[in-house]
């Protein structure tokens, strides 16, 4: 290879990239922004416990939760720490999709091209779950907070007080580190595998709605079913992270068998539909986004 075709092949490794990146980082925007609130009642269930029941707070429902918190926190409650998700998602879905293209790369040549997606799906997680760990810990303290809005400590004051008290570490910002990659690599080994395998297997539509519709369910499954598969390890994340009178959940496995054993088997699924109400039609709307986005992208380029 000349110097010159290196050169150009440099340059187009970096174009991918940064089209990767690019389209990533706006689909990681978007679904946040929309699917926010789902995501903090999912974590207002996963912290709830049993022994709270009589609290007159206590959720019983998604309704009841929302209603609860509209009349207690206000209507903008619903987007409590959205901030940390928005400096997070972007940079978080960019890596996503970004790690994910350059890890089927590592399976390609020997390994078949479903398991190729499912593979690199499992080494994204990590990946993404290493990354953003920090900022779920902000967030869970932040989405936790049951006062009013106006009462409500700034996202900056939250990172600020673990940094101060805890540090960096695992005790830290990095509580739960285990669960997240955890959570996040069952999530996405299912999530890409599954979208990935089956949309080259759609029938090809003539219209451009029929297809966008398609890819929207197949989007929706692969969310839902990840999200089934993986919120035993959400449930834990949630509980290591969130506020503890006295500390009892600490490692991953240790937490998991703590709620089985206090609050039965179904606690492990706590949140569950409120996550899956999120993350069904949030990683359908994230998939297209970033596809819309790559070939947008790759035009201008181009051109």
């Amino acid at each position: 290879m000349t110097s010159r075709e290196t050169i150009q092949h440099k340059s187009s490794l970096l174009r991918e990239a940064a089209i990767q990146i690019g389209a990533g980082g706006c689909a990681g925007f978007v679904e946040a922004c929309i699917m926010h609130p789902m995501d903090l009642i999912k974590t207002r269930f996963q912290l709830q416990v049993k022994v709270a029941q009589q609290d007159a707070l206590y959720y019983t429902g998604i309704r009841d939760c929302m209603k609860k918190m509209y009349i207690n926190e206000g209507l903008t409650a619903f987007w409590k720490g959205i901030l940390p998700p928005i400096i997070m998602e972007t940079p978080k879905r960019a890596v996503k999709f970004f790690s994910f293209e350059q890890y089927k790369k590592l399976f390609s040549s020997n390994t078949s091209q479903t398991m190729t997606y499912y593979y690199a799906g499992f080494l994204t997680g990590i990946t993404e779950g290493i990354l953003v760990n920090p900022f779920e810990v902000v967030k869970v303290q932040m989405q936790s907070n049951r006062k009013h809005v106006s009462h409500t400590p700034s996202t900056f004051a939250v990172t600020q007080r673990i940094l101060t008290e805890h540090g960096f570490g695992l005790n830290g910002l990095n509580k739960g580190l285990s669960a997240t990659i955890m959570r996040n690599a069952i999530f996405n080994t299912f999530y890409l595998g599954i979208y990935n395998s089956i949309v080259p297997l759609l029938p090809k539509q003539k219209d451009h709605v029929p297809e966008l519709f398609l890819k929207f369910l197949v989007g929706f499954l692969s969310g839902t079913v990840a999200s089934c598969l993986n919120i035993p390890f959400d449930v834990a994340k949630s509980r290591i992270q969130g506020p503890q009178n006295k500390i009892q959940y600490k490692g991953t496995l240790q937490t998991i068998y703590l709620v089985y054993q206090q609050e039965g088997f179904k606690a492990l699924y706590k949140g569950l539909v409120p996550k899956i109400l999120r993350l069904g039609p949030g990683g359908a709307i994230m998939l297209i986004v970033y596809e819309h986005m790559k070939s947008y992208l790759s035009k201008k380029v181009d051109y």
